[in-house]
């Protein structure tokens, strides 16, 4: 970092989706802004590591192309997307179940109208609810009464069966909690987002998101192993005790960094997920579907290679399979079981390629839920990310850009020589 940069008008704390998209728009702006990041690379959860020539993401993540901020900011074709199947398979004891959406692919129809998944009023049920998710206004999904999605779904006039047998299993997966206690706004909207978008992986991993992000920025706008280890009335003094003069201090970081930095700030609780990375001879589903369990073994389990080839080496298939919680002794065997069964495979020789625990995967959203929390914390102290609006990248983008807003404003209501916390002045810059 040269000296002429140790001074700005904003500097952001983590280099994550959230923190990236308030840099964009800072420097959008005009505003002077660095970004720091603790770690080696940008993206934060949003990472993609190359083990033994496979690329494993930090947890199973998906890409969602309806998002406004995500269409805003990036270009989807440089991305390389390549789509999952529209729906899901649903293992069931009485065998697996398609769940298909018709106006996609009208071959699946018939599987739907069969009576296996769902029954007549169910599918009905299931009509309004989607007919009425995509075509109104979102301002009206937003302000509606906020309940769990398990009452929503009830009162919508979903069979306890149906919900049992297709929305626990898939929503579990979505939401990394099996009770569907999650805010009905965001379920809403969620489910609006499937129905208008398209799920999709990068050609490159999920961490081509973040490093698109990030490309877009001047550069030197980004320095990486950089930790901050307190802030101050001027700004942040870095680990290694380098003091960063700053009007504006913008906390994008994970709730574990937060809490140092803004102790007085709260955080949700942050679910945790486990994701089990096994190699395969060949693809045991071959074609790039989610697979989810009734019996909620699993959160999900698909085969990456079906949906990007690069994700293997040719000869071998990568099969992604998430959990709720941490890892523990002896349940990778017991994951191993439940994908011989749903995959209807022996699993016995399959390597184990790598584990990826993930402790703050995503906020738990109860409601009522703030869809898009205010991100001024205190004079001159911003936080974003997704636990300030939605567990989503949309979400966390969104935070990004509310908080750049919210510091414009701020910035310009202060003389242009004092900081944020009204102490002294920083340094000129040398």
């Amino acid at each position: 970092m040269s000296p002429a940069r140790d001074v700005v008008d904003v500097l952001v704390v983590g280099a994550g989706v959230a923190g990236l998209a308030c840099a964009w728009d800072l420097l959008a702006a005009g505003t002077d802004t660095l970004v720091v990041e603790a770690g080696d690379g940008v993206g934060g959860r949003m990472r993609s590591d190359l083990v033994e020539g496979f690329v494993v993401d930090r947890g199973f993540q998906v890409f969602n192309t309806s998002y406004p901020q995500v269409r805003r900011r990036l270009s989807l074709r440089r991305l390389g997307l390549r789509p999952f199947t529209p729906g899901v398979l649903v293992h069931s004891s009485s065998g697996r179940l398609r769940f298909g959406d018709p106006t996609r692919r009208p071959g699946t129809l018939p599987e739907l109208l069969s009576g296996r998944l769902a029954g007549p009023r169910d599918l009905l049920a299931l009509g309004a609810l989607s007919a009425r998710d995509v075509l109104a206004p979102p301002r009206r999904l937003t302000s509606a009464a906020d309940t769990t999605t398990r009452t929503a779904l009830a009162r919508a006039g979903f069979s306890d069966a149906f919900v049992e047998r297709f929305f626990r299993p898939f929503l579990s997966g979505v939401f990394l909690e099996d009770e569907l206690e999650t805010s009905s706004r965001v379920f809403h909207l969620v489910w609006r987002s499937m129905l208008r978008g398209t799920l999709c992986l990068p050609g490159g991993g999920i961490g081509a998101v973040p490093r698109a992000l990030a490309g877009a920025l001047p550069p030197g706008t980004v320095h990486l192993e950089t930790p901050v280890r307190q802030l101050t009335d001027d700004g942040a003094v870095t680990a290694d005790g380098r003091e960063l003069a700053a009007r504006a201090v913008v906390v994008a970081t994970g709730p574990g960094p937060l809490a140092t930095l803004l102790p007085g700030v709260g955080v949700p609780a942050y679910r945790v997920v486990t994701t089990y990375f096994h190699v395969a001879p060949r693809s045991p589903l071959g074609e790039p579907t989610l697979l989810v369990d009734t019996r909620r073994r699993f959160l999900n389990t698909c085969v990456l290679s079906d949906v990007v080839r690069g994700y293997a080496p040719p000869g071998h298939a990568l099969v992604a399979t998430s959990v709720l919680g941490s890892d523990a002794e002896g349940r990778e065997r017991e994951v191993r079981g439940a994908l011989a069964e749903a995959y209807g495979t022996a699993t016995d020789a399959w390597d184990l390629l790598a584990v990826r625990t993930v402790p703050d995967a995503l906020p738990a959203m109860a409601p009522p839920q703030a869809l898009n929390r205010r991100t001024r914390v205190a004079p001159g102290r911003f936080v974003c990310g997704d636990h300030r609006a939605t567990g989503s990248v949309q979400g966390a983008m969104a935070s990004g850009a509310r908080a750049a807003r919210e510091v414009l404003a701020d910035l310009r209501s202060r003389p242009r020589g004092t900081t944020g916390q009204g102490a002294s002045s920083p340094r000129s810059r040398s």
